[in-house]
């Protein structure tokens, strides 16, 4: 372990400015916003910042009345808040790992839970899988976002981008699975046999099915969520 002083701790571990972009990744687990305007975050996940900057939990209707009907009928959802003004916002997720895509005007869907932060550009939906969410003990709930702008999302540990072709289906756990291209739709599908060998608690007796052409991304850990109540 290397013993530093407390001038080259402050050196080595100060903000940087490396790129002019909204989004700036600080570390692998730090995210820098910098905020001339407004950006939408997860809430709960602000550990600093500086100047002037209001941060307001989003309202019921914001979402808009599908997104509403959707987290009424499933009990779960996302919450968000809006992060407006101008200074530095720095965004962190239980030490996850952040991931920053770019979009140009295509669609990707990605866990609710991991979603961390998006650019005011970026419209989002939610998207439920009943399926899933009666078969898993916290169910499960994703967020579609499209449109241009960066999208921060966060992962357990290093993810691995699995390429989808059709003919060529790939299977995930839903409790691994962090987020796939908007051109893909997965199947539900439950193994019985494996779910009479280990137990209907385990996640792999329930399994994702991608089919066509796109990518979906997975992380080496299996996260539990939790259902909210009210």
């Amino acid at each position: 372990m290397t013993i530093r002083n407390v001038n080259e701790f402050l050196a080595a571990s100060q903000q940087k400015d490396a790129s002019q972009d909204a989004f700036e990744l600080e570390s692998p687990h730090m995210l820098e916003v910098k905020l001339n305007g407004r950006v939408w975050a997860k809430a709960g996940s602000m550990v600093a910042y500086r100047g002037a900057v209001n941060f307001v939990r989003q309202g019921m209707l914001e979402q808009g009345l599908g997104n509403l009907l959707k987290k009424a009928v499933s009990g779960e959802g996302t919450r968000l808040m809006k992060m407006e003004g101008q200074g530095r916002v720095y965004l962190a997720d239980r030490g996850k790992k952040i991931l920053l895509l770019r979009l140009a005007g295509e669609s990707i869907v990605v866990n609710g839970n991991d979603v961390l932060a998006f650019e005011d550009g970026i419209s989002n939906e939610i998207t439920m899988m009943r399926k899933v969410a009666g078969m898993l003990s916290g169910g499960l709930f994703n967020i579609r976002l499209s449109g241009r702008g960066i999208v921060a999302i966060s992962c357990h540990y290093e993810p691995l981008a699995l390429p989808v072709k059709p003919g060529q289906a790939v299977f995930t756990d839903p409790n691994s699975t962090v987020a796939w291209s908007g051109s893909l739709t997965p199947d539900v599908v439950a193994n019985i046999s494996l779910g009479t060998l280990i137990g209907r608690g385990s996640g792999e007796s329930i399994q994702l099915k991608f089919s066509g052409t796109g990518w979906v991304v997975v992380q080496p850990y299996e996260e539990v969520y939790m259902q909210r109540q009210g």
